[in-house]
């Protein structure tokens, strides 16, 4: 079959002109074209709607079909043959490159499609393309990885920012936070001062949710990473510092110190008690009605809580990390990272799914995925700064703006759209990126970056009197200033950077793939018994439980290759930094 459809594709491309780049292969008269995005990444299922349908339809007359990676999703479409039209991988591994080896995803360079259709991609992400040669294994390019960066002597901006309330830590008298015990006395305060939210409800420190989980607990594990600047890696965690692999149910492991101040939250009643049963949009609800204190990551912290109008009633949700904390941040790489942009081998219409990636892959495409439509809602000033138009000031600040009855005429085409939903709504919710937020906008002023917070426009902008304490006391203008400027006693950094390689998972032999399943859910299971457990003995037992398991079921061999894994790694960065 896997033939048949290639052979097939072959005749259809031998048969129809390909369009130059100067020509695209849209056809703006017909009906819409749906195309089915499988997108492992996803938070979102259907048809995309708002402002970034309306866009979708005036540049390329499609309609986006969101299609997550929920169990069984990626074996269905593997069996079905068809991934679908534009297909994004949640990372380089076993699953892309199993789908390579079958032929279910596009050569970019057979017939030279990529290039009359996806100029922009092939003419600058050059180091990417090579990193996906390499990665795919068969020698064609199949697709780039994200967060592609032109310069690479920088970091990403830190979203490891361990947002608090702010106005609650003020209220407090800025008490002193060396560590984790300080961080639960601290709730505990938070919560005596402010033990109900905006609708009357009961606050907590901190909800977090299940979703994301994956080999281990996601929150438990990225703590780790927040708290003691180690990157995930099989059932454990990567020091980017030593090469050291840490298996994550050893004993004083940063999973296990982690876990054990997770319980500890718990038992306390700091921890929201359905965060077993939460999913991510739950979680930001309670986030928005003021029902939490904390979160490690910026879009489950202040992103969302910080709108106009908690501002204007002094609350505010921003920066305060643990004095020995050391938060991991990840280097910028031409190469990209490990999650793929790709396009399925039996799509009818490659040179459309082509053109997409393309527009979403120039600075201004870019900037309309993070920030929303040019002229609408940013744009560029005399100088090529960036700036907010009143819109997207309003929408930056608050993700829920309504936008219904809002009118949007196309740069594009000249048409004039009505809006509707809010702005999230509308936001592409394939929930992956192309070009590196961190990185200098070429078609910028040559000083900012697609990242809000190096925009003159959004420093000097008037802030309100909460953001001006938080200044002050900081002696910092924005997360990343203070973030990059922590020193210890000997003025070394307090942060770990994670330097870009161009690195891929090795593949697990299907026996070893069996036991990998096997574990990861025992891991999963056990680790939320122990974050709910109601006594120390109860939490004891579980842990024993998980790690007797996981052990029967052969945990080591899981281990022995992610410490080749990080030997890997470890080369790598030693090949880059001689």
């Amino acid at each position: 079959m896997t033939k048949l459809a290639a052979v097939f594709l072959s005749l259809v491309l031998a048969l129809i002109p390909l369009a130059g780049s100067a020509e695209s292969a849209v056809n703006r008269e017909g009906e819409p074209i749906r195309l089915d995005v499988y997108s492992q990444l996803a938070n979102y299922a259907g048809v995309q709607k708002g402002w970034g349908a309306v866009l979708m339809k005036d540049l390329f007359n499609v309609e986006l079909n969101i299609i997550p990676d929920q169990d069984g999703t990626y074996a269905t479409r593997m069996e079905s043959g068809s991934l679908g039209d534009l297909v994004v991988w949640g990372s380089n591994g076993d699953d892309y490159k199993n789908a390579v080896a079958k032929g279910m995803l596009l050569d970019w360079e057979q017939y030279d499609i990529g290039k009359k259709h996806a100029p922009y991609i092939m003419d600058n992400y050059g180091a990417a393309l090579e990193s996906n040669r390499e990665v795919s294994g068969d020698g064609k390019i199949h697709g780039f990885g994200h967060s592609v960066a032109f310069q690479e002597d920088s970091h990403q901006s830190f979203f490891y920012s361990w947002d608090i309330r702010w106005d609650l830590y003020r209220q407090l008298g800025y008490p002193t936070v060396k560590n984790l015990d300080d961080m639960v006395e601290l709730f505990t305060k938070m919560k005596a001062i402010c033990p109900t939210d905006e609708l009357g409800n009961e606050t907590y420190a901190v909800s977090i949710w299940p979703d994301w989980d994956g080999n281990m607990v996601m929150y438990v594990k990225a703590l780790a990473t927040a708290y003691y600047g180690l990157d995930e890696l099989g059932y454990g965690h990567y020091d980017p510092r030593t090469g050291e692999y840490i298996y994550c149910l050893e004993d004083g492991s940063p999973y296990m110190e982690c876990l054990a101040f997770f319980n500890r939250l718990n038992r306390e009643g700091l921890l929201d008690p359905n965060s077993s049963s939460n999913t991510y949009d739950k979680m930001s609800e309670k986030l928005k009605n003021a029902g939490t204190f904390w979160s490690i990551f910026n879009y489950a912290g202040s992103m969302a809580f910080n709108t106009d109008e908690h501002l204007k009633a002094g609350k505010y949700m921003y920066t305060m990390v643990p004095e020995e904390a050391t938060p991991i941040v990840y280097g910028l790489g031409a190469a990209g990272g490990e999650r793929i942009w790709s396009v399925g081998n039996y799509t009818q219409h490659p040179e459309i799914c082509l053109e997409i990636l393309n527009w979403m892959s120039t600075p201004e495409g870019s900037m309309t995925m993070w920030y929303g439509p040019k002229g609408l809602t940013w744009d560029y000033d005399e100088n090529r700064g960036m700036y907010f138009t009143e819109l997207g000031k309003k929408t930056s600040a608050d993700s829920a703006y309504n936008m219904a009855g809002i009118e949007w005429t196309s740069p594009y085409t000249g048409k004039t759209y009505a809006l509707d939903g809010t702005y999230n709504d509308g936001s592409i919710q394939i929930n992956n990126v192309t070009l590196a937020k961190d990185m200098i906008n070429p078609e910028g002023n040559g000083i900012e970056t697609f990242n809000k917070d190096t925009w003159a426009s959004v420093a000097n902008a008037v802030s309100y009197e909460i953001q001006e304490d938080w200044r002050e006391h900081n002696h910092a203008v924005m997360t990343d200033d203070y973030l990059e400027n922590r020193t210890d006693a000997e003025g070394n950094k307090m942060y770990v950077l994670m330097p870009s390689i161009p690195y891929s998972e090795s593949e697990r032999s299907p026996e070893l793939s069996l036991i990998w399943e096997q574990c990861a859910k025992t891991i999963r299971d056990y680790t939320w018994r122990a974050i709910n457990a109601k006594s120390e003995g109860e939490y004891n037992f579980h842990i024993q439980e998980m790690r007797r398991l996981v052990k029967q079921y052969g945990i080591e061999q899981c281990n022995e290759w992610s410490r080749q894994e990080a030997a890997q790694k470890w080369r790598l960065t030693q090949e880059l930094n001689p």
